[in-house]
């Protein structure tokens, strides 16, 4: 397994295991499958896993394989989803969602605490989801003002070893969020060969993860990439049921001439899509949405591959998917 540095936590696989398919959220998976997938990330050389109250039996499932205990040199996060709730609110929301995590995973501190909220500026109008948008995303006034001093100081009490945003929200503020003091330590950015957010993008304005990861990287931080085959749809098929318009599904079907090319070159498109992300300038760690050992096998090995040869590299990109 092959390493990199990752903003303050220092050396750390290329793969981290998220903790979506582990806590049986993406697709159908069984709960012995689960156990035995986090086993088998670490034996691989995994040295993070991506935990969230909102990945469902994730933090638990940590908890009951490593019993408090975890291997040498291995780290964990977990996220707290805010939203925008009163100002007096954020600092004990934010501690009382990490006390759970900690009891959940039988921990005393998490490497990473990161802001799973979107962040908007206060004006700001989402295309999709705008009278909701206190339930999922942060205005900037409360991010600058509670949050960032917040995150500070359960990193200076030292019950989190570093904090972060997931910034796959409005990349405007995201981009303001890197540069803003106090800075995150670690962002989340969007990691495909299309560079497509999928369904979490709710905004109006081009996505920008390239810019987002190059822009963190600039300022010191650590960049994990995540939704590396897009939510499934830069695999051979979905692994569930989407509606006819979810945007997902219509990159599912956007993203068929890269499953003939991968055809063509009798390559199976998960290992490729994997293969990329690996290979995109400014991603420390690719955040692996598996859900069994047979999936995490295949990611496994396409880390082993290496890198995509600068042929096949002008080919998918030639095809034209990357949104602009």
């Amino acid at each position: 397994m092959r390493t990199a540095t990752l903003g303050p936590l220092g050396e750390v696989s290329r793969l981290t295991l998220g903790g979506g398919g582990i806590g049986q959220i993406w697709g159908e998976n069984t709960k012995d499958e689960a156990l035995a997938t986090l086993t088998a990330a670490i034996d691989g050389g995994i040295t993070v896993l991506d935990a969230a109250p909102m990945y469902r039996n994730c933090e638990a499932f940590i908890g009951e394989v490593f019993g408090g205990r975890l291997p040498a040199g291995v780290k964990v996060t977990t996220k707290h989803q805010l939203g925008s709730p009163p100002a007096s609110e954020v600092a004990s929301r934010l501690e009382q969602s990490l006390n759970d995590s900690l009891a959940a995973m039988k921990l005393d501190r998490v490497d990473l605490f990161f802001l799973h909220s979107n962040i908007h500026l206060d004006c700001f109008s989402y295309a999709h989801g705008d009278a909701h948008k206190d339930g999922f995303s942060t205005r900037w006034s409360l991010y600058a003002g509670e949050v960032a001093p917040a995150m500070a100081r359960l990193k200076a009490q030292g019950r989190i070893g570093a904090w972060g945003i997931t910034g796959i929200g409005v990349p405007t503020a995201v981009l303001q969020a890197i540069d803003h003091a106090p800075s995150p330590d670690v962002v989340q950015a969007i990691a495909n060969l299309m560079d497509s957010p999928g369904a979490l993008r709710r905004y109006a304005e081009p996505a920008r993860p390239r810019e987002v990861a190059a822009a963190a990287k600039a300022r010191g931080l650590g960049v994990m990439g995540i939704r590396a085959v897009q939510a499934g749809a830069l695999t051979s098929g979905v692994d569930r049921p989407l509606s006819a318009n979810n945007p997902d599904n219509t990159d599912f079907t956007r993203a068929a001439p890269f499953r003939a090319l991968c055809a063509s070159w009798g390559e199976d498109p998960a290992v490729v899509a994997h293969r990329y992300a690996l290979g995109m300038p400014n991603i420390d760690t690719v955040v692996l949405g598996v859900k069994n050992r047979a999936e995490l096998a295949q990611c496994l090995a396409a880390e082993a591959a290496g890198p995509l040869e600068p042929g096949q590299l002008a080919a998918i990109d030639g095809l034209g998917l990357a949104e602009g």
